[in-house]
């Protein structure tokens, strides 16, 4: 606080002087400089202290009038605050230049200045603090009045720093260390900036400094490993070199630093000297290995490079440091360091920068060459770079394409240098590279750095397929950089040999295909990636290529579309405005109303990304006609990019709007508004209204979030509130004359009453999205929410304290009191959740005279300054009191004041409230605040004790808790036990399988808040230990009893989402604790941590790990508390301790029911292997993790096996890195064994151990031989290298071919395929070919089936890998064709002989004619011996004999698909026709696995073959999963197909409708599942669309009812699915005969179809809703036209416009086409549920949920509302019957509105009215039915009211309804009358995206 007592003295002497001239000037610097120290955010602080700088320049003549005594406080001033910014470079920096403005002409009084200042530092302290260190620092490094002055006062200050760095080693009260690391910076900053001023103390003898000395020792003992910090150490290093930098003489440098290494590797005790200084070697403690890397890292970083390039003393061969002494050093690092993977490939990089940048000095010095060919150098260096290549580690990809770079680099220039022209190394690269399987991430870093040196063609040449694989890791998320950075590498290379369209066709040549495949794609993440990595760059480079994709793009599917969009958005953002042409302007429009969201984003991108500040009118009207369109898209990622898109356009039409209001916008056309402020006005206000009108309680979750969105983009855009958190996006200086132009015309009104509104009522949103992220998730019966994405609520709450002002209107403070405490009341976690967040709200929003409602007994005044700790109190009593009643009666408590919520409540507002946080730090509260806090962590212990204790039976703090939790038994008896006491009840009872209502009352109040519990106790650790002035408010009494708070939690519960919540908590306690200066409380988790251990290895009356899921997360959360940039001594002790217990031998006689410690310890390593927190801490205990878990897969104890088992999955998802995704069992990501063999040699000497010990044949089984098999498996192949370390694995695995177990030679197979590389297969498969046996030769069955299997794995292909060239494989060929016997019947074993044709069918091309024929004789032979009559080879049943008849009928499928011959067609069709279920269920898997798409030949035969035997199916129809498949495969091959209609004309002969019928009893009369009964409708739905007449109207109709049936909401998803389907099908027969032919009774129908469409296009499931829209496209092009040709198929919602229009223009005049509409408008009873809303009655746990979440019936009535009216128009007679049912009750609806709300209710109930989304859509919908029966009333006549008895006529009702809407409106439950048109409310379009 000195600055701030400097800058009031100073203010005060310059007001005294007067309030004009130099004074007055100095004044405002002071002023200013005050606001930048006041301010805590730091943008604010910035702003202030910049306008200070330029204060001091503008005045700065005026402030140079100054006198030597008038400037002295303006300095003194000034200096102060640049001492208290010295954690700030920038800041510091600022305040620099104020200084040098203020210096001129008073350098001497600044001098003098500058040295009192820091002459203060340590005028009476030998030890500096971090904050002197930072302003030793600062000084030295930014202020050259700093060094001088330290220049003159070296000794002193040498003196401090050695002190200081001797005290922080000597106790190390840091575990950050950041008070270690700035003393040690403080050394390296002074050795840095005065060598010369150093340089005599260390290199003189006359000026040696002891306290130079001393500082070198200290540094040395950090080096070594006295301090924690890893950074600390490197920092260290750096120092050192720094200090060596100073040697006078080269030669002087270098040895010292030799001596270094030497002191390192303890080769001789004796002593280290620099220059004169003199360490003795037995005072540096012993070394860990990682002073090497801190010591090369700092010689590589800064060392002069004639030290490291001069001889070194006492060399006979031209050693040098740089070459001799760090190179191996390098190289030993990156084989040692296993933790410090990150600082070992820097280093590496390093030092291959600093050969390169003084190779002259390298060549200079050895007289020749340094990486000639057969060089040791450089094959130590090229191996070591392959090494390091694939690490899986964080941030070292920079390294690695550093590391080739460099090293190519230093070859190129070596044999320029010496004119050599061969240069193996590049061609060896190449072909190593080449080599290496296309999912490997290290293959494409050495080809990008090859590409200069070698062209882009020879590249090319030597892997011609290498544009497919780009292909395929564009589409692969961590390969995609990679991949573009070669591409752009190629494509560089070859445009820089040509010129012109020449670059262009060139181009083409090899990348046009490869990019409009990319762009085409249906893959989301491939197109995106193509479009936003490729495209740019290309187009910058050659422009001419935008047109030959465009040529690419022409077309109407969805691709195509797709691909147009993006190019034109690529064009537009690189070349700048394109105006877009009538053609393109429709060709877009089709684009966003497309049913892809990838095509419609893309369109969005294209019309918002525009380079103006203006929208032209094309572009706003497709943006009025977008939005209301897709704001209830259920894709998060598209409203996402959907407000990114809004807020572009929101940012430009403001900039523009802001330049034509100044004046300074000419360039734009004014012409038609364009441009105009006017127009951004309009726009944005009618964004808003439609964003206000979207937030009504009845909208799903997906149009409030799109709407919240899009909000939150209008308030950031177009308000003027400034955000100092964020660095990007404030609004501009002159935002306050744009917004007062916009009031003056009666708009942007943002928070008025109805926003305002809307935006409380969301606060009680329940509404939510299920994340699809898979995480462990409750039990289904569990009362937790679900994982979910950021909450409605939540939203709204962020929006309002925001925005909105400071304070609620007082009006409505009461009302949203009263019910945030009803919420917090709340049994249901959701509603409790609402209340926790209105509470927070509210807190934010207060004002003085909110603190007046809370009943607070208080006395002392009431402020603003303390209402968070009034607010808290308040909260705790409701905690307490809640407490006091739970343990009266937990029941009751459970039901009506449960804890979770205010305990909910209490974490929002204490955590997540920033005003809270600086409350806490007011010295004044202090007191206040220690008391409420110790009260809270007692009463959360005491809550704690009564929910667990209520578990175990145990009642009261003196019952005996146990160590374990409860089982579920004794948890159901205890609250058995429980309900009985609630409910005053001697006998419990009958016993229930499901949860009664009370049990799930108790179960949900115990588990939620022991979990808040968790959350909150976790939170205030974290915030108060990390906050300045904050931490005395949590004493160490307070943290002991937290802490035993989270370890009763972890040690006795068992439910895993209460177990999570409080881990979470428990690892925020625990870093906030480890890393507090205080060992007291760094000692917490420690002994915690011993206890565990030793419960964990001691003896137990009950188990904990199998009932407890908690307690190997205790062990978990204390290890990842710790920091990740130190030594982790607490994990590496709790891994040695628990290897050490699991390796302990068993007792004889265990008892099965508890948990072994050794099973114990294996649970808690798993535990610890998942940990996301640990990262890559624990790969340096991986290899005696894994043995632990190999060998405990042999124990005989199945609780050690189930554990092991566990452990190793858990280790192999560690171990490989990324997540495994697989397509048939190939790996389409991983690590190359080669790779994981260099990172973990030790761990391969492990596997192959148990590889060798598993040979068959031996003593017993390995049972951990299957997940060794396994582990393998998931590995790559790596590069071609025949000495490498994988072939080791090759014999032990070809040996386990003869294993008895079929698991183990099938995964011995799978294992081969990452150990054999590519080019090694073809001779390895000879090899297994040969020993093949002959006739009567087989020795071993499971030998022969082995081989087998590992050459099918070898010769299957992978994805992306390019198969072998049959030329290789002929010889193999040529070895099985002599073996043909074991596909015949003399091979009695059908498993290797189907194995065989296995191998065969993997060999076509390879095979000779003749063979080949064989294959065929020998399956039909075989086939034909299952024919009825024919006598069997084999009498008896054979084993393995399905398996062999269904690969024989698959292969004649695939062989007939490859041949394409009428021949092999005939075979396979005639297998459908085969008896044998095993042959004709194959074929048809195989067709519906899809492999027939390649021969349209072979899939026509099969059509029409299964249309033909389709009555023939159906009639004998006894095996139903036969039909499902038949009916499958035949809607797999019609679906697609435009020709099928006439095939089917042609096999079926008229007896289509025969089949109708036959499928129609199937679905009406045999009850068939859900799969049958879909695939039924489906196929009756296709054979309908071949036509139908007059006689056949009962049939469709028939159709009809179970089309309705299957598309109902409670319906079965895949049904529905079906019926959207047969919409497709026969929807639009249908309604084409009713368009085209006078068919009466076809009408009602043709209305029931566009009725079930309706229904579909609003269900829940998006597959439904998207092929449901594929016929309203359908029906919208033209019906009956195939929509494969020119339908563009539109979004859900457009479709459903588009039958709407239908309905009216087609069948407007028809009578029931009013009463289907109608079908769709909901009758609630509004009385009954404002009745149920005021009674008040108690909330039950668990509400129905609504079968369809997704649908908006209130929404869909506004919707209709305009199309009614119209019919109305057309037919008003079709209005009478409903007239006269419906016209009463609206009437009476209307009157009870008007009566109901005319008085003003409880201020409470009008909230819950606001929020309740039943009487909200109640409302809606009456108002629509009102101006319905209105408008029916005036189109029919006057006379019809006294008619129907209505009373009233049009004008009355319409009056009437004016006013109940205005009545609603006041109360903010509609939508003021004015208002209606407003889209969102009225004629918005709903349905799917």
């Amino acid at each position: 606080m000195g600055a701030e007592r400097e800058a009031r003295a100073c203010a005060a002497f310059y007001g005294d002087a007067g309030r004009c001239g130099p004074g007055l000037a100095a004044l405002r610097c002071v002023r200013c400089l005050q606001q930048f120290a006041g301010s805590t955010a730091k943008r604010c602080r910035d702003k202030h202290l910049e306008e200070a700088l330029q204060l001091a320049r503008t005045l700065g003549e005026e402030l140079r009038a100054l006198g030597e005594t008038e400037a002295q406080p303006l300095l003194r001033c000034v200096l102060a605050f640049q001492l208290e910014a010295a954690g700030s470079s920038s800041a510091f920096q600022k305040l620099e230049q104020i200084v040098t403005q203020l210096a001129v002409g008073q350098e001497a009084v600044l001098a003098q200045e500058v040295g009192t200042l820091l002459a203060g530092l340590a005028l009476h302290k030998e030890v500096l603090s971090p904050e002197d260190l930072q302003a030793v620092c600062m000084f030295i490094e930014e202020s050259s009045l700093g060094r001088h002055h330290w220049q003159q006062n070296m000794a002193p200050l040498l003196q401090h720093l050695a002190h200081t760095l001797g005290y922080v080693l000597q106790g190390q009260p840091a575990p950050s260390s950041a008070w270690g690391c700035l003393a040690v910076k403080a050394c390296l900053q002074l050795f840095q900036a005065l060598p010369k001023d150093v340089a005599p103390l260390v290199w003189s003898a006359a000026a040696k400094s002891e306290a130079l000395q001393d500082i070198l020792r200290l540094l040395l003992e950090v080096v070594a490993g006295k301090a924690l910090s890893k950074d600390m150490r490197l920092l260290a290093g750096t120092a050192l070199s720094m200090l060596l930098n100073t040697a006078p003489q080269l030669e002087s440098g270098a040895s010292a630093a030799l001596a270094l290494f030497q002191l390192t590797d303890r080769a001789d005790a004796g002593e280290l000297r620099v220059g004169e200084l003199v360490v003795e070697a037995h005072s540096i403690p012993e070394a860990d290995g990682l002073e090497k890397l801190a010591l090369s890292r700092g010689l590589l970083t800064c060392c002069r490079a004639d030290i490291l390039c001069c001889q070194l003393e006492g060399s006979t061969c031209q050693a040098c440091l740089l070459l001799d002494v760090l190179f191996p050093t390098v190289c030993a690092l990156s084989k040692e360091q296993k933790d410090c993977h990150y600082h070992c490939f820097q280093v590496m990089v390093l030092w291959l920068r600093r050969v390169q940048e003084n190779l002259p000095k390298l060549w200079h010095l050895r007289g020749s060459r340094l990486l000639a060919k057969d060089a040791e150098l450089l094959q130590e260096l090229t191996q070591l770079v392959w090494d390091n290549a694939e690490a899986p580690v964080e941030g070292v990809s920079e390294f690695i394409q550093s590391s080739f770079r460099l090293l190519l680099e230093i070859y190129h220039l070596e044999c320029q240098h010496f004119e050599d022209q061969e240069r193996p190394l590049y061609q060896q690269m190449l072909q190593r590279a080449v080599s290496m399987p296309w999912q490997i991430k290290a293959r494409y870093v050495p080809l990008c750095a090859l590409v200069p040196y070698m062209g882009s063609q020879q590249v090319l040449d030597a892997c011609p397929t290498l544009p497919q694989q780009l292909l395929s890791c564009l589409s692969t998320n961590h390969l995609c950089p990679v991949a573009a950075e070669l591409y752009r590498a190629l494509v560089r290379q070859q445009c820089s040999q040509e010129q012109g369209d020449v670059q262009a066709e060139l181009w083409a040549q090899h990348w046009l295909p490869l990019l409009s495949q990319a762009l085409r794609s249906p893959l989301p993440i491939l197109h995106s990636n193509a479009a936003n990595h490729l495209l740019p760059w290309t187009l910058r480079q050659l422009p001419a290529a935008g047109t030959l994709l465009a040529a690419q793009f022409d077309g109407v599917d969805t691709a195509a579309l797709r691909a147009w969009v993006s190019l034109l958005r690529v064009q537009r953002s690189t070349s700048g405005a394109m105006p877009l042409r009538a053609k393109a302007v429709a060709r877009l429009q089709s684009c966003l109303r497309a049913r892809e969201e990838g095509v419609r984003l893309a369109a969005l991108g294209l019309l918002c990304g525009g380079p103006g500040h203006s929208l032209t009118g094309t572009e706003e009207q497709l943006l009025r006609e977008f939005l209301p369109l897709n704001l209830n898209c259920h894709n998060s990622a598209f409203r996402q990019l959907l407000q990114a898109a809004l807020r572009k356009v929101l940012g430009r039409l403001r900039d523009g709007a802001l330049a034509r209001l100044r004046g300074k916008d000419p360039v734009e056309p004014r012409g038609e508004g364009v441009g105009q402020p006017a127009q951004a006005i309009d726009f944005v206000e009618w964004l808003l209204q439609l964003c206000i009108s979207s937030l009504t309680p009845w909208a799903n979750y997906q149009r409030k979030k799109t709407a919240l969105l899009l909000l939150t983009a209008i308030l950031e855009t177009c308000t003027d509130t400034w955000s100092p958190e964020r660095k990007k996006g404030q609004p501009p200086r002159t935002m306050a004359m744009l917004l007062g132009h916009a009031r003056q015309s009666g708009c942007w009104d943002f928070f008025s009453r109805p926003n305002l509104l809307a935006l409380l009522g969301c606060l009680q949103d329940s509404t939510n999205e299920v994340s699809a992220t898979p995480c462990p998730t409750p039990p289904p019966m569990s009362p937790f929410p679900p994982l979910l994405l950021w909450q409605i609520r939540d939203m709204a709450s962020e929006l309002l304290i925001r925005y909105f002002p400071a304070a609620f209107p007082e009006t409505l403070t009461p009302a949203l009191l009263q019910l945030a405490q009803d919420a917090l009341s709340s049994p249901r976690v959701q509603e409790a959740e609402a209340g926790a967040v209105l509470m927070k709200t509210i807190l934010q929003k207060s004002d003085s005279s909110t603190l007046k409602f809370l009943a607070l007994e208080a006395s002392t005044a009431q402020t603003l300054t303390n209402r968070s700790l009034y607010f808290a109190q308040h909260l705790l009593r409701v905690l307490q009191a809640q407490l006091a009643t739970a343990q009266q009666n937990l029941l009751q408590g459970a039901a009506m004041a449960p804890m979770h919520g205010v305990l909910a409540a209490l974490r929002r507002c204490l955590l997540q409230v920033p005003e809270v946080a600086t409350c806490m730090r007011a010295a004044e509260l202090a007191y206040g605040w220690q008391e409420l806090l110790s009260s809270l962590v007692g009463t959360t212990r005491d809550i704690t004790s009564l929910l667990l204790g209520a578990l175990q039976s145990q009642q009261g703090p003196g019952a005996e808790q146990q160590e374990a939790s409860p089982s579920f038994a004794d948890m159901g008896n205890a609250i058995g036990s429980l309900i009985m006491l609630g409910k005053g009840q001697q006998e419990e009872e009958e016993d229930s399988v499901l949860l009664s209502e009370e049990h799930s009352l108790i179960l949900t109040c115990c588990w939620v808040s022991v979990k808040e519990v968790g959350l909150l106790l976790g939170g205030l650790a974290e915030l108060l230990l990390s906050s300045p002035g904050a931490e005395h408010l949590l004493p160490l009494a307070s943290l002991q009893t937290a802490a035993a708070v989270f370890q009763e939690i972890l040690l006795r519960c068992r439910h895993w989402g209460a177990v999570e919540g409080c881990s979470m908590g428990f690892t925020k306690f625990c870093a906030a604790l480890l890393n507090h200066p205080d060992t007291e409380l760094q000692a917490i988790p420690q002994t915690i941590l011993d206890r565990g251990l030793e419960a964990l290895s001691g003896p137990r009356s009950s188990s904990i790990t199998r009932r407890a899921a908690g307690f190997p997360m205790l062990f978990l959360c204390i290890v990842s508390g710790e920091n990740p940039a130190q030594a982790r001594p607490l994990l590496t002790r709790c891994i040695q301790t628990l290897l050490a217990l699991a390796t302990m031998a068993l007792p004889q006689d265990w008892d099965q029911t508890l948990d072994l410690p050794q099973v114990c310890a294996l649970h808690v390593l798993q535990t610890l292997v998942r940990g996301a927190g640990l990262g890559t801490a624990l790969l340096r205990h991986a290899t005696p993790m894994v043995a632990l878990a190999l060998r405990g897969l042999g124990s005989p104890c199945w609780a050690m096996r189930n554990a092991a088992i566990q452990l190793f999955s858990a280790l192999t998802t560690r171990l490989l890195g990324q997540k495994q995704s697989s397509s048939e069992g190939c790996l389409v990501e991983g690590l190359s064994l080669p790779a994981f063999l260099g990172q973990h040699p030790q761990l391969g000497t492990v596997l192959l151990a148990e590889l060798g010990e598993a040979v068959p044949g031996g003593p017993h089984l390995r049972p951990a031989l299957h997940a060794i098999l396994t582990l393998l498996a998931q590995l790559q192949p790596g590069p071609d290298e025949p000495s490498g370390p994988s072939t080791h694995f090759l014999e032990p695995l070809l040996k386990l071919a003869g294993s008895p177990i079929y698991a183990v030679r099938a995964m011995a197979a799978k294992a081969l395929i990452p150990i054999v590389p590519l080019l090694q297969r073809p001779a390895l498969l000879l090899r297994l070919a040969q020993q093949l046996p002959a006739p009567g030769g087989v020795r071993s069955h499971n030998a022969l089936h082995g081989h087998l299997l590992q050459m099918r794995a070898l010769l299957a292909p992978t994805l992306g890998t390019d198969a072998l060239p049959a030329e290789a494989l002929h010889p193999v060929a040529l070895q099985l064709e002599a073996r043909g016997w074991l596909l015949g019947p003399a091979q009695r074993c059908p498993l290797v002989r189907a194995a065989f044709l296995q191998v065969l069918a993997l060999l076509p091309a390879s095979l000779s004619p003749g063979f080949t024929q064989s294959i065929w004789d020998a399956i039909s032979a075989e086939l034909g011996n299952l024919m009825p009559g024919r006598e069997p080879v084999c009498a008896e049943l054979q084993v393995g004999a399905a398996v062999l008849h269904q690969t024989m009928a698959r292969f004649a499928c695939s062989e007939a698909a490859r041949l394409a011959d009428s021949e092999s067609i005939h075979t396979v069709c005639s297998l459908l026709r085969h008896p044998h279920p095993d042959v004709h269920l194959a074929v048809l898997s195989w067709v519906t696995d899809g492999k027939g798409g390649e021969c349209e030949e072979l899939e026509r035969a099969l059509r029409l073959t299964l249309l033909e035997n389709l009555q023939s199916v159906l009639r004998d129809r006894g095996n139903k999963e036969f039909l499902r498949l038949y009916l499958e495969a035949l809607m797999h091959l019609c679906r697609n197909c435009p020709s099928w209609s006439q095939d089917a004309s042609q096999k079926l002969q008229g007896s289509a409708l025969v089949c109708v019928e036959m499928l129609l009893l199937v679905m009406e009369t045999e009850h068939p599942g859900p799969e049958l009964l879909s695939q039924a409708l489906c196929a009756a739905s296709l054979l309908l669309t071949m036509g139908f007449g007059d006689k056949d109207a009962l049939l469709v109709q028939r159709w009809c009812v179970i089309l309705e049936a299957c598309a109902q909401p409670a319906a079965d998803e895949v049904l529905r699915l079906a019926a959207a389907c047969s919409l497709q099908a026969a929807g639009t027969k249908v309604l084409q005969q009713c368009r085209g032919a006078a068919c009466p009774w076809l009408i009602p129908v043709a209305l029931r179809v566009i009725n079930v469409s309706i229904h579909l296009l609003q269900d829940e499931d998006p597959d439904v809703r998207h092929e449901a829209a594929g016929f309203a496209s359908l029906v919208q092009r033209g019906v009956g036209k195939p929509g494969g040709d020119g339908c563009i198929f539109v979004q859900g919602n457009v479709g459903l416009l588009g039958l709407l229009q239908l309905l009216l223009d087609e069948f407007g005049q028809h009578p029931e086409t009013f009463s289907s509409l109608l079908q769709h408008l909901p009758q609630p009873d509004l009385r009954a549920i404002v009745e149920d809303l005021e009674a008040d009655t108690p909330p039950s746990l668990y509400k129905e949920d609504e079968p369809n979440v997704f649908a908006e019936p209130a929404a869909l009535a506004q919707q209709l509302l305009p199309f009614l009216l119209q019919l109305l128009e057309k037919a008003p007679s079709s209005a009478l019957h409903w007239l006269q049912a419906a016209g009463p009750s609206v009437l009476r609806d209307l009157h009870y509105c008007q009566q109901r709300w005319s008085h003003e209710s409880s201020a409470l109930c009008w909230m819950k009215e606001l929020g309740c989304a039943v009487l909200r859509a109640a409302l809606a919908v009456l108002l629509v039915r009102a101006r319905l029966v209105a408008h029916a009333l005036r189109a029919l006549g006057e006379e019809h009211g006294a008619v129907l008895g209505l009373g009233c006529g049009a004008q009355e009702l319409e009056q009437e309804l004016v006013l109940v809407q205005g009545l609603l409106a006041e109360h903010g439950l509609a939508p003021a009358p004015q208002q209606n048109t407003v889209p969102g409310e009225l004629g918005e379009a709903h349905g799917d995206s």
